[in-house]
């Protein structure tokens, strides 16, 4: 990151947290990323006016996560929130030493949400000006992200203290747990960025059509105006045999040649926007690639999900057997003390009888 893009990008809340990222083997463990907590915080970047969450353990960036209109933080326990990042494909967490610390963590969260969320807008707006159907682009959330070798400072930290490794415990939830709470989140952000390719595609696709037509209409015309070109240089042959006439041939003839020249210079246009057109059919199978790849991530979170339902209703059937199972031993239990006390009141007894029948010898 060079110089002056860092005079645009200032750290607007800084805070101190220990830093998870969801297992991408089998996203339900979280996998600790910091050995101790470390400065986590928000930049704003006024040259492409966008919200970024940047942290640096030492010279590793472990987040560098933009934000999208489609995010959402949650709060999983009092201490500890996570949020989805899909291009950085995977989930952070957060661990924080205090609910307090949590709570505007996730107010300011929620700011730069909507802040991007109007910019996106104003954004669409502009786009939606300034370009014809056929040049429309996609939208700006499926551009690649800055890579973390681009991070270069985190900003003032606010001197939140260290989380002792109770608090650390406290606040990291259990695998099982984050994912049923995250799951119709990352559903729901496929979902819109499915929609948003499906519209772009068949925006994309009408232009195609309609440019594949004007191509043809141009073919129709650059063959007459190859045909009107061979007859004019046949009359200019013509006139050439002609005598008596030759200042009005000579004139005939720059007026061909004028003629030829700008028939070139179309023929030429129409070659660069055909040339155009293979690059947006090109940007159609590419959209076509990742609709394709977002219906397949799709399909899988929802089997996904049915999977952790069913182990879900599993694990309470079993609840409720083994809680019958402790209350029928308690019953059992309460029983034998009983038969247990009458056994030693009897034996009691025949000791205070041998007793008697002793002193009475």
């Amino acid at each position: 990151m060079t110089d002056s893009y860092l005079s645009v990008e200032q750290p607007i809340y800084s805070t101190r947290a220990h830093v998870f990222q969801i297992d991408p083997n089998t996203k339900k463990n979280w996998v600790p990323t910091s050995k101790h907590a470390v400065t986590v915080s928000y930049f704003y970047d006024s040259t492409r006016n966008v919200y970024r969450i940047i942290s640096l353990d030492g010279t590793k960036a472990i987040i560098n996560s933009t934000i999208s209109p489609n995010m959402t933080f949650t709060k999983t326990s009092q201490k500890f929130g996570q949020w989805a990042d899909s291009r950085a494909n995977t989930v952070y967490g957060l661990g924080f030493s205090s609910e307090r610390h949590l709570a505007k963590f996730a107010d300011k969260f929620a700011e730069c949400k909507e802040a991007a969320r109007l910019a996106k807008e104003k954004s669409l707006e502009k786009m939606g000006l300034a370009n014809s159907p056929s040049q429309e682009s996609v939208p700006g959330d499926i551009q690649s992200p800055m890579t973390p070798e681009s991070i270069n400072g985190t900003g003032d930290e606010l001197g939140v203290p260290d989380l002792t490794p109770n608090s650390e415990s406290q606040s990291e939830p259990s695998p099982n747990t984050q994912t049923f709470t995250h799951s119709p989140a990352i559903t729901k952000h496929w979902e819109a960025e499915l929609a948003a390719l499906k519209g772009n595609n068949a925006k994309l696709t009408a232009a195609l059509l309609e440019s594949t037509g004007n191509v043809k209409q141009w073919k129709q015309q650059l063959a007459a105006y190859q045909e009107e070109a061979e007859r004019l240089h046949k009359r200019v042959t013509e006139l050439e045999c002609m005598s008596g006439q030759t200042n009005v041939i000579k004139s005939q003839k720059t007026e061909l040649n004028q003629t030829i020249e700008e028939l070139e210079t179309a023929l030429k246009a129409k070659e660069e926007e055909m040339e155009q057109l293979k690059v947006e059919v090109e940007k159609v199978n590419r959209l076509q690639e990742q609709k394709d790849s977002l219906a397949w991530k799709l399909q899988e979170t929802d089997d996904r999900s049915k999977e952790l339902q069913t182990q879900l209703a599993n694990l309470e059937q079993r609840l409720e057997a083994s809680q019958v199972e402790q209350e029928t031993f308690r019953k059992d239990l309460k029983t034998l003390l009983e038969v247990l006390d009458g056994k030693i009141f009897e034996l009691t007894e025949l000791r205070d009888n041998l007793a008697k029948l002793i002193m009475g010898s």
